[in-house]
């Protein structure tokens, strides 16, 4: 058994149902699990002093790209809506590898965690080059963060009226079955686990119908998370009703993604039936103030999401749509 003290502490701010907040006080960790807060605790083990510090929980993060950290700032998209955005990034990211995710993960985590981040989703939707998730796995282990990974998929290429280029995309069994592989082989669901995977389609514009429904299908057979991006900004809303004839809400629900074990990202337009219709489902919203001021994507309607009952979490995005990680800031 290992213990650790942080003790006494100006101000730990607990985030309990009674939101208390304990001046002077003292942390005491049982085998990586609080075990109790207070003043005057005790231990044998490590002691860190915190004095002059305000101690909290460990913030969540719950979208990012991780791989996005090493194109920060490219001149062409400064000024780009969502769509151009993406379009003057696409041929660089086409061009990174292995190494290329592995050091964006490891720079992007260390930032996180600097910001107060101790667990973070990552969504990884681009595999060029020979690169794969656990690229970014091993350097959430080596870092130290709690990661759920995301393994996501482009499937529908510029040739057949989706965003990416086509050299960016892949064939959906293939995408299938590097689902099953990653899951199998390093989602841990147990309690505290460092890793769980989900599965993440990058975008209505970018996968088709049948892509989504099947991931939802395995994801719900293996156990594990949904994840993908939603009604963004109006570009993402015309798209919608241009290509499916339905708001990007109803597509979700046709398709099944909709539920406590779904959640989406962005969600800047989300209307009025919709937000009824994620509180009632239980599914998730990331919500990622910074980016979407960058993108120019608009505000998202949180205040109608709470008041509503919608779980909404927070995300720092892109670092490419951000230029930052700093979960702290947003």
């Amino acid at each position: 058994m290992s213990e650790t003290l942080l003790r006494n502490a100006d101000v730990i701010l607990t985030m309990d149902d009674a939101r208390r907040e304990l001046a002077r006080a003292d942390v005491l960790i049982r085998d990586g699990v609080i075990a109790d807060l207070g003043p005057g605790l005790s231990t044998t083990g490590a002691v860190v002093e915190a004095r002059g510090c305000v101690v909290t929980p460990g913030l969540v993060n719950t979208h990012h790209h991780l791989f996005q950290t090493l194109t920060r700032a490219v001149p062409g998209g400064q000024d780009a809506l969502l769509f151009g955005w993406l379009q003057t990034l696409y041929p660089i990211w086409a061009r990174f590898g292995p190494e290329e995710m592995r050091v964006s993960a490891l720079t992007g985590l260390a930032e996180l965690a600097l910001s107060g981040c101790s667990l973070t989703s990552d969504h990884l939707y681009v595999f060029p080059n020979g690169a794969r998730l656990e690229d970014t796995i091993a350097a959430a282990a080596e870092i130290g963060l709690r990661f759920h990974p995301t393994r996501g998929s482009m499937s529908i290429g510029e040739s057949q009226g989706g965003l990416p280029p086509d050299a960016l995309t892949e064939a959906e069994g293939a995408i299938l079955e590097d689902c099953i592989r990653v899951i199998d082989a390093f989602h841990d669901p147990s309690e505290g686990s460092m890793c769980r995977v989900g599965l993440a389609p990058c975008s209505p514009f970018s996968v088709s119908r049948e892509l989504m429904r099947d991931t939802a299908l395995l994801a719900r057979d293996k156990g594990v998370m949904l994840h993908t991006h939603l009604a963004e900004n109006d570009e993402d809303i015309a798209y919608s009703q241009a290509q499916f004839g339905c708001r990007p809400g109803q597509y979700a629900e046709d398709l099944g993604w909709t539920g406590g074990d779904v959640w989406h990202a962005h969600c800047v337009k989300l209307d009025t039936a919709e937000i009824g219709l994620f509180a009632r489902s239980g599914t998730g919203v990331a919500h990622c103030p910074c980016s979407n001021c960058r993108l120019g994507s608009g505000i998202a309607p949180v205040r109608a999401m709470r008041d509503a009952g919608v779980r909404v979490g927070l995300g720092v995005d892109g670092s490419a749509s951000n230029d930052a990680g700093n979960l702290a800031a947003e």
